[in-house]
C-alpha cells in the first residue's frame, strides 16, 4: 500500500486554546516501504501513525493510501479500511486476555467474514471459517508460537505476546503495517528477536511498513528515518 501525506494539519482544541500537533506534513511512503519516525515525546509520532490508521482525521490537508483520500471518506468506509488493509502492533500488544493465542489470530478474520459488503478494493481476501483457522496457525508458524495456539494470553512472556500481537496484524492480509512503539516493553534481547520477526514478513511479504520508536538501534531496521519535532517532520538518519 502506498502512502501519501499532502500538507496535513493536526489541532487539538483544549480549555488553554488550540494545540499545534502537526504542521504541514509531507510524506511519501512507496509500496513495500518501511520506514520509522522518531522524535521526543509528545511530539506528535503516535498522532501521526493514527491518521495513517484511518483512527484520527487531519484538521487540513490530505492523507491518501493506494489513491483514496481517507479524509474525505464516510467513517463506514475507514471502518472498512482499517479492518481489511491495515494492521496495527501496539506497546502493550492490546489482546484479549480471555481468549487464547489462537483465538486471538482468529478473530479479525472472523470480524471480517461478518462485515458488511466493502465499498473498496473489491478483490480484499475472505475466506472461509476453515481457511482463517488454516491461516492463524500459519501465522503462528510464521512468528514460532504454532506449539502455543491453546495457550491464554495471560501465560506468556512479553516478548511472546508481541508475536502474538504481529500474528494477529496480518489476520486480513494487509498492505500496510502500522507498529506504535512495538518493543517499548521489552528488554534489548527480546527487542531484537522482534524486529528480526518484523523485517522478515516484511521482507517476505512486502508489506508497507510504518513505525514508530524511541530507540535508535530499533529505528536501524527501517529503510528510512524521518525525525518529528515541534509539529514538523523532515528525514534524517542515525
Amino acid at each position: 500500500m502506498r502512502i501519501d501525506l499532502l500538507g496535513v494539519y493536526k489541532y487539538f482544541e483544549s480549555e488553554s486554546g488550540r494545540n499545534r500537533v502537526l504542521e504541514n506534513i509531507n510524506l511519501s511512503v512507496d509500496k513495500g516501504g518501511f520506514i520509522c519516525i522518531m522524535g521526543p515525546s509528545g511530539s506528535g509520532k503516535s498522532t501521526l501513525l493514527y491518521l495513517m490508521g484511518c483512527l484520527e482525521n487531519p484538521s487540513f490537508g490530505q492523507v491518501i493510501l493506494d489513491e483514496v483520500d481517507i479524509s474525505e471518506e464516510t467513517e463506514e468506509i475507514k471502518d472498512s479500511i482499517r479492518l481489511h488493509h491495515i494492521g496495527f502492533i501496539f506497546q502493550n500488544y492490546n489482546l484479549l486476555p480471555t481468549l487464547t493465542v489462537f483465538e486471538n489470530v482468529l478473530l479479525p478474520m472472523q470480524l471480517s467474514g461478518t462485515a458488511m459488503q466493502r465499498k473498496v478494493h473489491s478483490t480484499d481476501w475472505i475466506g472461509t471459517p476453515g481457511d482463517w483457522e488454516n491461516r492463524a496457525v500459519t501465522l503462528l508458524r510464521l512468528v514460532g508460537l504454532d506449539r502455543k495456539l491453546d495457550e491464554k494470553i495471560s501465560s506468556l512472556s512479553g516478548g511472546q505476546q508481541q508475536r502474538v500481537a504481529i500474528a494477529r496484524s496480518l489476520a486480513n492480509s494487509p498492505g500496510l503495517l502500522l507498529a506504535d512503539e512495538p518493543t517499548g516493553n521489552l528488554d534489548s534481547r527480546t527487542s531484537q528477536e522482534i524486529m528480526e520477526v518484523l523485517t522478515s514478513i516484511h521482507v517476505s511479504q512486502k508489506i508497507t511498513v510504518v513505525m514508530v520508536t524511541h530507540d535508535p538501534k530499533v529505528a536501524s531496521y527501517a529503510r528510512e528515518i524521518y525525525y518529528l519535532d515541534q509539529g514538523h517532520l523532515r528525514p534524517t538518519t542515525i
